[in-house]
């Protein structure tokens, strides 16, 4: 079996680990095999692919688009390190408002799975990274927002103090001024 998924703190995030096939020539991995993942807990299909390229010190997030466009997400970085965050905004969740990290480095083979109803974001933490990420959804400007990355409600123990920001992120709200619209049902929990 190529991957192997392990269950994180929060309610379906899902940290996958991709076995790697290596010999003289270099190395070869599965990124994503869609009847793995199904059977895993990995349903959703995946309709567009995304990439960042970012420079140490970068701040991605905290991200999440709106229903009925919610998106999950894949990431996996090809090259570089990143902490990469997960927040579940799902009214009614038992893990409403926790969050998960975790360290994704290209050489792990690692990829994180964050399902809707969660914002996301990531630091880069090498002299740069790159950055893919598949979706459940495809990308609806009209729906695309976020919470502000060092929320106090959250207290996220990010491990850079002074990120470097785009103007849209470092102006997002407070999740307690923010109305994500998700909800948690619990016939949804895996």
């Amino acid at each position: 079996m190529p991957f192997q998924f392990s269950r994180l703190e929060l309610a379906d995030m899902i940290l996958v680990e991709a076995r790697s096939f290596r010999d003289n020539r270099g190395w070869f991995l599965e990124t994503y095999k869609r009847s793995e993942f199904a059977a895993h807990g990995i349903a959703e299909l995946f309709v567009q692919d995304n990439w960042s390229h970012s420079r140490c010190g970068v701040l991605r997030g905290l991200h999440y688009q709106r229903p009925p466009q919610a998106q999950g997400k894949l990431v996996m970085v090809l090259q570089g390190i990143i902490y990469d965050v997960g927040v579940d905004l799902r009214a009614g969740s038992p893990t409403y408002r926790r969050w998960v990290g975790v360290t994704l480095r290209a050489e792990d083979c690692r990829l994180l799975y964050i399902p809707p109803g969660f914002a996301h974001g990531f630091c880069v933490l090498s002299e740069t990274a790159d950055v893919v990420y598949k979706v459940t959804a495809e990308f609806c400007p009209d729906l695309d927002t976020g919470i502000v990355w060092n929320d106090p409600d959250l207290a996220i123990r990010w491990p850079i103090a002074d990120p470097i920001l785009s103007p849209k992120d470092a102006g997002l709200p407070l999740l307690r001024e923010a109305n994500p619209g998700f909800t948690w049902a619990e016939s949804s929990a895996r």
